[in-house]
């Protein structure tokens, strides 16, 4: 059988990270040792961490970022791009891949420009509302396009675009509850509410929180993933005055699969690769999310009932608690948002990705 290599890039944020790990789990299933991958990605992201811990052998390259607005910034980045295609370009040579595959993120753009020369296949993946400036400029030379929503079709060329849903890390669904509370010390009579600002964290989240959590003691206890990249005092003050109930974490890597196992309830950006792990899992979701495609996102999702919807720039701390505990004592309705969020996020058929992959590298 043909061998399968395949060049994954994107980062920055996890956001076009998760999906490909996804796509990296069912490939390792189907093919065993006729596959493998390999990981381009930035140099200060924190996707890193995440992809070695799969076993992805990593490659940074100079990556600069694509802004529709005029900056200071935009000179110096652009001969980061600059480099970045020369280094993708070399790489590809040496690696002699046999498709690459993105799902947005601005160094992915050198990346599959550089594959084009080279006459290798691309694919990209589409996940939220509104279409990425990334993936708008790899659209034309992309030989596979696909889409996590059945309505995004319609702005791609539909010769090349397929409605996939999104690809789940597989292990994220395999979370034991028991192993999950002992792990992170919680009494089995309270509820679980997690809180996740992606990869880099969210200090708007962090200080809602941090508000929240005072009103919170006997209703909840609460998992929070302040980021990496983000402030720590008031956290760890937090921390340190609401022990009993409340917890901190930097980050989770395998440890994530536990975190979403023992929610009742998780709190978290507007991003599709998080809510598309939370949609296979069928939990309830507060969404926050920034503004911009985020919050289309998260509309969209209002829109249908799928999610609870919390404006950053209106809420307080007083309001985000009064949302939790009207939540978590209505096992209802707990129950029916994780069921529509399932419904209207749906996974990609590990089938369908096979196909996909089958029919790019012709085997």
């Amino acid at each position: 059988m043909k061998k399968i290599k395949i060049v994954y890039s994107g980062g920055g944020t996890l956001g076009p990270v998760t999906p490909l790990i996804g796509i990296h789990n069912i490939l390792t299933k189907k093919f065993d040792e006729n596959y493998s991958g390999i990981w381009i990605g930035t140099k200060e992201g924190i996707e890193e961490k995440l992809v070695t811990e799969y076993q992805i052998p990593y490659v940074a390259i100079a990556a600069g970022k694509l802004r529709r607005y005029i900056s200071v910034w935009n000179m110096s980045d652009l001969i980061k791009i600059f480099f970045g295609f020369f280094q993708a370009f070399f790489l590809l040579i040496k690696e002699k891949p046999t498709l690459c595959i993105s799902a947005g993120g601005f160094v992915s753009v050198p990346v599959h420009y550089a594959a084009w020369i080279l006459g290798i296949p691309t694919w990209i993946h589409q996940q939220d509302v509104q279409i990425g400036l990334a993936n708008k400029l790899m659209t034309p030379i992309a030989q596979k396009i696909t889409t996590v929503l059945k309505e995004q079709t319609k702005n791609f060329p539909l010769t090349k675009t397929f409605w996939l849903g999104n690809p789940v890390r597989s292990d994220v669904c395999t979370g034991d509850k028991n192993v999950a509370q002992k792990f992170f010390k919680l009494k089995s009579n309270i509820p679980v509410v997690l809180v996740t600002g992606g990869g880099t964290g969210s200090q708007r989240i962090n200080e809602l929180i941090i508000e929240s959590i005072q009103h919170l003691d006997g209703d909840c206890q609460m998992i929070h993933l302040s980021g990496k990249e983000r402030p720590h005092e008031r956290v760890v003050h937090a921390e340190k005055l609401y022990a009993e109930y409340y917890q901190t974490q930097q980050f989770l890597g395998a440890e994530m699969k536990l975190a979403y196992a023992i929610a009742d309830v998780v709190i978290c950006r507007g991003g599709f690769g998080t809510l598309s792990e939370l949609a296979a899992l069928k939990k309830a979701v507060i969404v926050i999310p920034k503004p911009g495609h985020q919050m289309e996102n998260a509309q969209l999702l209002h829109h249908f009932g799928a999610v609870i919807l919390v404006d950053e720039e209106t809420a307080d701390g007083n309001f985000l608690a009064k949302i939790i505990k009207d939540l978590l004592v209505d096992k209802t309705r707990i129950k029916n948002l994780g069921e529509k969020l399932h419904e209207i996020l749906p996974s990609a058929e590990p089938e369908n990705i096979v196909a996909i992959v089958k029919e790019l590298v012709k085997i």
